[in-house]
């Protein structure tokens, strides 16, 4: 089935929960929806602790073990727009403008073992939920930091910074996004291995309602292209999943952008410098009104002979 341009992009929304959207992407190319499935997956700006300076750790975690553990701890994100990159701010390491501020300090006094969670971080509050743990447990406490036996104590300071999963994992947005075209497989860019027959050893996807079966007479189509392609966005916690899909898509747009920018700056100097070249041997650009030879006027001081 070709794609109807006259319709433009559609969206079909199928489920959606606090972290997760089903949705089918209707009326564009296939090029089209596998970048907005990359561009969430790894360029959709999020916040994730990026430095951390520690005052004490006598736990048995080593100190680059506990670091990474509190890399992967998802952040509130809504509201990163705010919030500038640390390679675009003006400061010398960190402040208020590119970073937000949690100090964790905990210390087991007990003879029993001490659970260090993520709800443990006390964040330097500026009225917004901005960097804030994802907490999603019954028991709000968020995903386990670390424990302690009786006399350990871990202080430290830790510094979130905004960042794209195309720099490191843990500015992931995204914990997995399904992402399917032709569930029947006409198209055959698909090879199915099989014992016997493929259609018994290979069981029908749920997709598959939303398109009608093909007909097994028919003709192969060369020309076909995908028309549906079936999203399933799992989200992290730290955004909306309606905010990855958004911000996806202008993320797409500012780089088709940045493109069209400069492929007319290379075309406008281009120009330009065929311009200089013509004038230097004596010609320029015919203007409207001028009957030129080839499209261009002769220079001042040439003749008809001056070739």
């Amino acid at each position: 089935m070709d794609i109807d341009a006259d319709l433009g992009p559609r969206v079909t929304i199928r489920q959606t929960e606090q972290d997760h959207v089903d949705f089918i992407l209707r009326g564009v190319d296939l090029s089209v929806a596998n970048s907005i499935r990359r561009i969430m997956l790894a360029e959709v700006p999020t916040l994730a602790i990026d430095l951390v300076e520690i005052d004490t750790n006598t736990s048995v975690l080593a100190d680059e073990l506990l670091l990474h553990r509190l890399g992967l701890i998802p952040l509130i994100s809504e509201g990163i727009e705010n919030l500038s990159y640390s390679r675009d701010c003006t400061c010398d390491q960190y402040c208020p403008n590119c970073s937000v501020k949690l100090e964790l300090a905990a210390r087991c006094d007990s003879d029993s073992t001490m659970n260090v969670y993520a709800s443990d971080l006390a964040k330097f509050h500026n009225g917004l939920r901005l960097g804030d743990p994802v907490i999603r447990d019954a028991q709000q406490r968020g995903p386990l930091i670390c424990k302690l036996r009786k006399h350990q104590e871990l202080r430290l300071t830790c510094i979130a910074k905004k960042g794209i999963a195309k720099e490191h994992a843990k500015w992931l947005p995204c914990a997995a996004i399904g992402f399917e075209y032709d569930p029947w497989n006409k198209l055959k860019h698909t090879d199915y291995w099989y014992e016997v027959d493929a259609d018994a050893e290979w069981p029908k996807l749920a997709n598959c309602e939303w398109e009608e079966a093909p007909d097994p007479d028919a003709n192969f189509d060369y020309t076909a292209v995908p028309s549906n392609y079936y999203v399933d966005l799992e989200t992290v916690g730290n955004l909306p999943p309606n905010e990855v899909v958004v911000r996806g898509i202008e993320t797409l747009q500012l780089k088709l952008a940045g493109i069209a920018v400069e492929l007319n700056k290379d075309s406008v100097e281009a120009n330009d410098a065929a311009a200089g070249a013509l004038t230097t041997y004596g010609r320029s650009p015919a203007r409207d009104g001028d009957s030129p030879n080839n499209g261009y006027a002769y220079g001042e001081g040439f003749g008809s002979s001056g070739w």
